[in-house]
């Protein structure tokens, strides 16, 4: 007999949620591991709905979490409000303090604050049936401002579709490890968050194709090698990947 038949739909939905989820939480705390050990302080740049506050807390940390649309946020708060270790912010981080428009999708993951990232993905194919029909003012903090006031995080997660260069420009200091996400499409953007952290430090770099939480090669490579790299895949537009920078020490 097949007992999956007996549990009801909406049942079997929410129990594969959950595994879903478990399997996720799982892959994210695997991998961040290397970076990050329990007690450590992270930053969550763009936390969305929250799957990589899930990881970092899964590993014992405590989370700074910044969130700048006011529907993920909302969301944020029913599922963080009650943890002392997360700290939610309903702000965006960016090269100085102030307000910007966030140009708002109803698929919020792509939800941005840069025109260039909606227009050339829009042009390129990757997000043609994506729409930024609405705008949001939202406050702008830096990432300097939050190391005052919350302390220097072991790692930062910065996914902010298209604004990473702005997010970098706030920081002055080298923070000891951090990712940002490539796409082809705005590789000069990756290419200024690269020169900056080699001005702010001696940093090595990695890439992880797509979300597969799994590093591409054995060894960490100099910023010119990332560079060139992304140079190579500069036209294949159906790519994206994330850039970890870790100091030498």
């Amino acid at each position: 007999m097949n007992l999956d038949r007996l549990i009801p739909p909406a049942l079997s939905w929410r129990l594969n949620r959950k595994k879903r989820e478990a399997d996720e939480i799982a892959l994210f705390k695997g991998f961040y591991s290397q970076f990050l050990s329990p007690g450590d302080l992270c930053y969550d740049i763009g936390a969305n709905l929250g799957n990589r506050i899930r990881g970092f807390r899964a590993l014992g940390c405590e989370v700074v979490a910044l969130e700048p649309q006011s529907s993920c946020f909302r969301i944020l708060e029913r599922t963080f409000g009650n943890d002392p270790k997360v700290h939610l912010i309903n702000q965006a981080a960016g090269a100085a303090p102030g307000e910007m428009e966030l140009h708002v999708s109803p698929d919020h993951v792509l939800s941005s604050f840069s025109e260039t990232f909606i227009k050339r993905t829009s042009n390129s194919g990757r997000f043609s049936a994506s729409k930024w029909d609405s705008t949001e003012t939202c406050r702008i903090t830096t990432l300097d401002e939050l190391i005052l006031k919350h302390g220097m995080p072991r790692f930062v997660k910065i996914d902010v579709e298209g604004f990473e260069s702005e997010v970098l420009a706030g920081l002055s200091s080298p923070v000891p490890a951090l990712s940002i996400e490539w796409i082809p499409e705005l590789s000069e953007n990756t290419r200024k968050c690269l020169e900056h952290l080699v001005e702010l430090g001696q940093y090595e770099f990695h890439l992880s194709w797509g979300e597969s939480m799994k590093f591409s090669r054995r060894r960490w490579r100099s910023a010119e090698k990332i560079l060139s790299l992304i140079e190579e895949f500069s036209e294949e537009t159906s790519l994206f990947a994330d850039i970890y920078a870790r100091l030498k020490y």
